[in-house]
């Protein structure tokens, strides 16, 4: 399925996150909590608009996987996959 989100929005899918330290340890979901989000981004819209009625293009595009904060985008399902939906100012940083 194609998606096509609208203005600044984009579509990312979750990336898993080790759960265990190099050395063995495990952590507890409790100590993931407030950090940051990593997802691939799999849909991006073409930008906002600004004030002159120019559209501002995206700065990130598909496939590159970002971080973001735990509570920006929203969550949905779609044909059994987890997806988030959000603003291109949810996004942190682009990870290189």
């Amino acid at each position: 399925m194609n998606f096509k989100p609208l203005s600044n929005h984009l579509f990312l899918e979750p990336v898993e996150e080790e759960k265990t330290t190099a050395s063995g340890i495990v952590l507890p979901e409790t100590a993931e909590k407030e950090k940051p989000v990593k997802a691939k981004v799999v849909a991006v819209g073409p930008g906002k608009k600004n004030d002159k009625g120019e559209v501002q293009p995206m700065a990130v595009k598909i496939g590159d996987v970002v971080l973001f904060k735990k509570y920006g985008p929203d969550e949905f399902e779609l044909e059994g996959k987890k997806y988030l939906v959000g603003d291109e100012d949810d996004i942190l940083a682009v990870i290189e």
